[in-house]
């Protein structure tokens, strides 16, 4: 599988902010990108490949486990379908805007907006299955991916409206010995 970095991310999406862009155009162009398709594709299979580990080999391992690590499973397996439901949902969302069946600025709407986590750094548990902390580690990090490009899409854009140099100079210099 290949692994893209928040940073490649974060050059693509720099890109598209440089060119002065409003929000809707941001957002269009980044639900007909490569990196859309890399990001949604990456996404859908780690929904089906981690639905299929906790349907099987998951399943199995936790019935081996202790009572507290049973338990610990369960709440980490819940947190991670979760996780994997929110970043599905947005990346839906984003297909939807590239086919034309929602605009941009509904997209942009809170409810279809992917949500910060808490950042955890260990399993709850130690005896966790090593294949389950594998699916939430991925999780996490697909999460982040997602959560930047939300940020930058529907938070950076609106703000990346071009700004008159002349204009930002005499507003420091004002407000440097004013008048």
């Amino acid at each position: 599988m290949t692994e893209y970095t928040s940073d490649a991310a974060d050059v693509a999406a720099q890109a598209v902010l440089a060119a002065g862009r409003d929000r809707e155009t941001v957002v269009r162009d980044f639900s007909k990108s490569e990196l859309f398709d890399r990001t949604f594709a990456e996404g859908m299979a780690l929904v089906e490949e981690t639905a299929a580990y906790l349907d099987g080999d998951g399943r199995r391992e936790s019935r081996l486990l202790s009572r507290a690590a049973s338990l610990a499973y369960a709440a980490e397996s819940m947190k991670l379908t979760t996780r994997l439901m929110q970043i599905a949902s947005w990346l839906l969302v984003q297909r939807a805007v590239r086919e034309g069946d929602m605009t941009p600025a509904a997209a942009a709407e809170p409810r279809y907006r992917l949500g910060d986590r808490k950042i955890e750094t260990q399993p709850t548990h130690a005896d966790l299955p090593i294949a389950l902390v594998e699916y939430l580690v991925r999780a996490d990090t697909l999460h982040d991916r997602v959560l930047h490009l939300d940020r930058r899409m529907y938070l950076d854009a609106v703000d990346a409206a071009p700004v008159n140099p002349v204009q930002s100079h005499l507003d420091r210099l004002t407000a440097a010995f004013g008048n």
